[in-house]
């Protein structure tokens, strides 16, 4: 009963951040708005305990949820024959080029975190 709960306080934050969306013509999706707001909610266990057991399930039988992405591998085997290199090469680039936003980024957040300001004490 506990994960049905976290599963609809879920489903509540998504539907909010598409009514705020949507309502306000926001240029953001409305299931990232939904997250925001979840992770404002996670602060309270009224939220962050049904959620949590929800989670635990949703990871326990996170494999079931790749049998739709199979299906339509399958269904669609003739687009991906013809254009699978070309997806090939897209994923590979945009992962590598995610990577490298990522290391710039700990880079330059590392690099501004040594340089401490004068007198303050070494940790």
């Amino acid at each position: 009963m506990t994960a049905l709960r976290g599963l609809a306080w879920l489903l509540v934050f998504q539907s909010v951040g598409e009514l705020l969306s949507r309502g306000f013509s926001l240029p953001f999706p409305g299931p990232v708005i939904g997250m925001v707001l979840l992770l404002i909610g996670l602060q309270s266990e009224l939220v962050r305990g049904p959620v949590s057991v929800c989670a635990d399930f949703l990871l326990a039988h996170l494999s079931l949820l790749f049998v739709p992405v199979g299906v339509g591998v399958m269904t669609h085997l003739s687009l991906v024959s013809q254009y699978g290199v070309r997806m090939l090469l897209v994923v590979v680039a945009s992962t590598l080029a995610g990577l490298a936003v990522t290391v710039l980024t700990l880079h330059l957040l590392r690099d501004r975190g040594d340089a401490a300001p004068e007198g303050a004490p070494d940790a």
